[in-house]
């Protein structure tokens, strides 16, 4: 691995590892999903990629979580499968995101950003529980490595590399 592979979040498939089908790969990749999952992996067509990887900021289950933890800024990977060249090139863009009434509005935002990305939001928040005793109600943390991490392993298990793309065409 190179300095720019660190800085454009390019992985490379162990020497020796079998190269896999594109559709074996896609398959691999949507097997991520899961319901205890904060992130879901979804068709990207109507954004003209293949996948689609983002927080689940808009499932019920999960944006009471999102909305508490106060997250303003949410981002997701757009991932293109390219057969000829063994590659999952991939560009992560950010937005803003507004709560109302603990449910989530997405915005996109003013500072517009594409490219790789690596950040971490946690927080935790301290008050009366149910049990009227002073406690913990709530920790989070959310990690872009949490969706990042998974999705390269799975590509690169696959004999493919995972291409970061900060400039140019996806």
């Amino acid at each position: 691995m190179g300095f720019l592979d660190k800085l454009s979040s390019t992985k490379r498939p162990q020497p020796g590892t079998t190269v896999a089908p594109a559709s074996q790969v896609r398959v691999a990749l949507l097997s991520l999903n899961r319901p205890s999952a904060p992130y879901q992996i979804v068709d990207g067509t109507s954004e003209r990629v293949d996948l689609i990887a983002e927080w689940k900021i808009v499932d019920a289950q999960w944006y009471e979580i999102f909305a508490k933890a106060g997250l303003s800024k949410v981002f997701k990977i757009s991932l293109k499968l390219d057969e000829t060249n063994h590659a999952v090139r991939a560009s992560d863009r950010e937005y803003s995101v507004s709560w109302s009434a603990g449910v989530p509005s997405l915005s996109l935002s003013a500072t517009a950003f594409k490219g790789q990305q690596q950040s971490i939001q946690f927080g935790t928040a301290y008050a009366f529980t149910e049990e009227l005793e002073p406690g913990q109600v709530y920790n989070y943390r959310f990690d872009t490595r949490e969706i990042k991490g998974p999705i390269q392993e799975a590509v690169t298990s696959c004999g493919w590399t995972y291409q970061g793309v900060a400039f140019g065409k996806l």
